[in-house]
């Protein structure tokens, strides 16, 4: 590990203004449970209702501020980025147990994200439309809703909270953030950053916690719009609650059970890569990770052979160690919920190719996992190639035909990312409208999102609104403007403007 640095001091941020230092909770490395990153606040319901207070406060004179003044604070932040980038990897990597490779692509990643909000503030943001009447000239505007709950998750600490801070804030909102308590220290850095960029006070307020404080602020109702990333329970329970809020808007992203599908004219070392990254990434802890590969029987006792021999090469150790192709999962419930799924697999009658386990590198205290992969064919009642793992934990399985693996690849409840290996264009096509996802990719693994795509999934792996650049449409509302240029009053579908009765 490199130089040990002194604990994260944590505190909230509201109106503009940082609370002095609490430790109700501590941030401990995955990667050696030994070393505290930091020590935090829990922000109690009466914080949580301020930091609320706080964002609507600021709402007003915010929104009022021209939307080319709203993004050249993105464009200082931007700047603030670029200084920062290797030491925000480092401290993510120490945080969340990423390699500092990946937590470095993680903040070139949130740099684009405030990059494309910063360029976007002198693009159109309405429509002009016709009108039935010749003298009348019609408009299509976006507002703002108001104030902007975001909660984020720990395994992407930097680029998701932009994906939703970004276009919040862009388009007139405030927002109070929750990071997720696994990540705090790299969450209250961006807020600092943020305050140093010079967003005024009030617009972005920073609240720390687990279950309960995120509680708090679903059931504020002064929050107009919740942007959530995580669990499908968590999220299906923001939603339940924001039921009954008449002018609330949610938007989730909620995980997966991502395939990678491999056809019978794949290039096989292209298919390999492509399932290699899509598996194991982030030690398979990304919500558009593949847990299941589905290759096609003609080519999969190749494929399979090769996939193991690589899997079995790669080296998970130290985060801070570039040379390492990923680190720790996050914590020991994580640890204990994928060997759960281990086990789960053999119990359904899986053929274990590759047994991973607890394999800590050497004198390491951390929370480390080698990869298991294993064979199966697709069974009714299945459980362990339908429930999300979110760890290094990997199904290969036949199929014959590319009707049965479309079949197979939509035999779950969720639909975020997929991926089809293939060189025939008629191929790419049947899987593109056939499979149920948000993002897909040809000849590419099933990660890789860019921040000027929508980033959001159907069934249990979204609700319609999805993150990165597609987010304006659950942060605003369009509102119709309408104009008479003429001297009398005319009206759509030949309303007739006579008042009888009225004066002759």
């Amino acid at each position: 590990m490199a130089l040990l640095l002194p604990p994260v001091r944590g505190r909230l941020a509201i109106a503009g203004e940082w609370s002095p230092p609490r430790d109700d909770f501590q941030s401990l490395s995955p990667a050696d449970l030994s070393q505290v990153v930091g020590a935090f606040p829990v922000a109690t319901t009466s914080e949580v209702s301020a930091a609320v207070d706080a964002a609507r406060a600021a709402f007003t004179n915010w929104r009022r501020t021209s939307r080319i003044l709203r993004a050249e604070c993105f464009d200082r932040l931007a700047q603030l980025i670029k200084r920062d980038t290797d030491a925000l990897a480092e401290l993510m990597a120490r945080e969340c147990g990423k390699n500092v490779t990946e937590c470095r692509a993680e903040v070139v990643e949130g740099l684009h994200m405030v990059q494309y909000v910063f360029g976007t503030g002198r693009t159109p943001f309405g429509e002009v439309v016709a009108s039935e009447i010749a003298e009348k000239d019609v408009t299509v505007r976006r507002k703002p809703w108001g104030v902007v709950a975001v909660i984020t998750p720990w395994n992407f600490p930097f680029a998701v909270p932009l994906w939703m801070l970004g276009p919040s804030l862009l388009e007139g909102n405030t927002c109070v953030f929750k990071p997720s308590e696994d990540t705090p220290a790299v969450g209250q850095r961006l807020v600092e950053l943020f305050a140093e960029a010079g967003f005024p006070a009030g617009t972005l307020n920073l609240v720390h916690g687990a279950g309960e404080t995120g509680e708090a602020l679903v059931r504020n109702p002064g929050v107009n719009v919740v942007c959530f990333t995580g669990s499908y329970d968590v999220g299906r329970h923001i939603q339940q609650v924001s039921a009954g809020m008449h002018d609330r808007t949610v938007a989730a992203e909620m995980g997966g059970k991502n395939a990678v599908i491999v056809c019978e004219d794949a290039l096989l070392d292209l298919a390999v890569t492509a399932g290699i990254l899509s598996a194991f990434k982030t030690t398979g802890q990304r919500c558009v990770s593949a847990s299941r590969i589905l290759v096609h029987e003609s080519l999969i006792d190749r494929y399979q052979k090769a996939f193991v021999e690589t899997a079995r090469r790669l080296k998970f150790g130290d985060p801070l160690d570039p040379k390492n192709f990923a680190g720790p999962v996050i914590h020991r419930e994580s640890v204990e919920k994928i060997l759960r799924y281990n086990a789960l697999a053999r119990e359904e009658g899986a053929t274990v190719l590759l047994d991973g386990g607890e394999t800590a590198p050497a004198g390491a205290k951390g929370c480390y996992l080698s990869p298991f992969v294993y064979r199966t064919e697709p069974r009714p009642g299945m459980r362990v190639i339908r429930e999300e793992v979110f760890g290094p934990h990997v199904a290969l399985i036949p199929f014959r035909t590319d009707e049965d693996a479309a079949r197979i690849a939509n035999d779950t409840e969720y639909g975020l990312s997929m991926a089809v290996i293939t060189e025939s264009y008629r191929r790419m096509r049947f899987f593109r409208d056939e499979c149920d996802y948000g993002m897909g990719y040809v000849n590419l693994p099933c990660i890789g999102a860019e921040v000027h795509l929508p980033f959001g999934g159907v069934k249990k792996s979204g609700n319609g609104h999805p993150s990165a650049a597609a987010l304006v449409d659950a942060v605003t509302h369009k509102t119709a403007w309408t104009v008479n240029h003429g001297t009398d009053i005319k009206m759509a579908q030949g309303l007739t403007t006579a008042i009888y009765g009225g004066p002759a």
